[in-house]
Parts: C-alpha cells; structure tokens; sequence
C-alpha cells in the first residue's frame, strides 16, 4: 500500500509531507514548536487521519482559501484540530473556523501569515519565517511553464488587479521553498531558491 504521506523537506525543527489526495494540494507541516499543521484539509478519510496521527497530533488547520475547506468539520471532530483561515475568506467557508485570521495574526514567533486577496476574497499564505524560509502560497501562485510558482490568472479570480499588487511585496521577502495549491509530481519545483524564482516570474509578468 502507497504511504499517504510524501516526505518533501526537513529543516531545523520542520518535516514537511506532501499528502498523495486529489484537488488542492494538502501538506502537513510537522513543527517542533506549533504541533502538526495541516494546510488545505483533504477530503476526510480514517486512514489518512490515522498516518496523520503517526506523525503527531494535529493541531492546526490552515486554508488557505475555500479551495481547499474539504470536510473540515470532519477533520475537527476527528482531530481536535483547530481551523485557521483569514478573515474575510471566512464566509466562503462552508464550516466552523475557529481562529478567523488578521493581518498581525501569528502562529509562533516564526510562522506568520501573509493576506493576499485576489484569487479568492481572503486568500492568505502561511510563512515559516526562520531560515531557510518556506512558505505556502495555496491558490495565490501556481506552476508556471517551468514549474516555478508564478503569477497566473484565472478566469475566476475575484480580482486580479488585487493579486498583482499582492504580488508586488513577495519581492522583498527572502526563502528558499514555496508550495501551492498545484503539486505535480516530477514538474512542480520548490526549492532551494523558490525566494529568486518566484521574484524572476512576478518580474516578468509584471513587465
């Protein structure tokens, strides 16, 4: 049987697992600090929760956006965990968020939040501010031609003009690893030196 559960990254404190589901990306990101973080809840499964649990208890669930608030009720019940996404994003949500997110909302001292609506209403990107630096864009960004998160419009964003000014702060941040909503396995790419990529592509469809 395929374990659920794709080991992409470890760092001082940090593993990060890739969940083998369909849709919107999920990642768990298992920290020494904050417990274990479930980005994007899946569609609800007992085995899955149970290699989650393998891992640590669940904690958290962070959506990025509504694309990715599966059976998060489910998850609740089963977990304990406890559901996270940003303020305005909420009412999209078909379920209870517990910790509605603002602008200074911070997890620990170094993971924080980066609201960037545009793509939905709320959007937000969670960010593991110690280096080497990681953060998960959700829907924000997504894989360019050459698998490098990018700046991509969809005929549904809620407005784009929103997300390119979003976009304008992402080039004075530094990282060196970024997710998205879209992995695929063997042309997704995600570090080291996500931080210089995705600067290169916001340039160029800014241009």
């Amino acid at each position: 049987m395929t374990d659920p559960l794709e080991p992409l990254l470890e760092i001082p404190g940090r593993r990060i697992f890739r969940l083998r589901v369909p849709g919107p990306a999920s990642y768990l990101v298992a920290d020494r600090e904050a417990g274990a973080i479930l980005i994007n809840a899946p569609p609800f499964d007992p085995g899955l929760a149970a290699a989650l649990g393998a891992v640590g208890p669940l904690r958290y669930l962070f959506l990025p956006s509504r694309f990715g608030a599966r059976d998060v009720d489910r998850w609740r019940a089963r977990t304990g965990a406890r559901a996270l996404a940003f303020g305005p994003e909420v009412p999209a949500i078909d379920a209870e968020v517990d910790i509605p997110l603002d602008r200074q909302s911070k997890l620990t001292r170094t993971i924080d939040f980066l609201p960037m609506s545009g793509r939905t209403a709320g959007s937000c990107a969670l960010r593991l501010r110690n280096k080497p630096g990681v953060i998960f864009f959700g829907p924000i960004l997504g894989p360019g031609d050459d698998g490098w998160p990018a700046l991509l419009p969809h005929d549904d964003d809620a407005s784009y003009e929103n997300r390119v000014i979003g976009a304008l702060g992402l080039r004075d941040l530094r990282y060196e690893y970024a997710f998205t909503d879209v992995f695929e396995p063997g042309r997704t790419r995600y570090g080291p030196g996500a931080g210089v990529a995705v600067r290169a592509a916001l340039e160029r469809a800014l241009e």
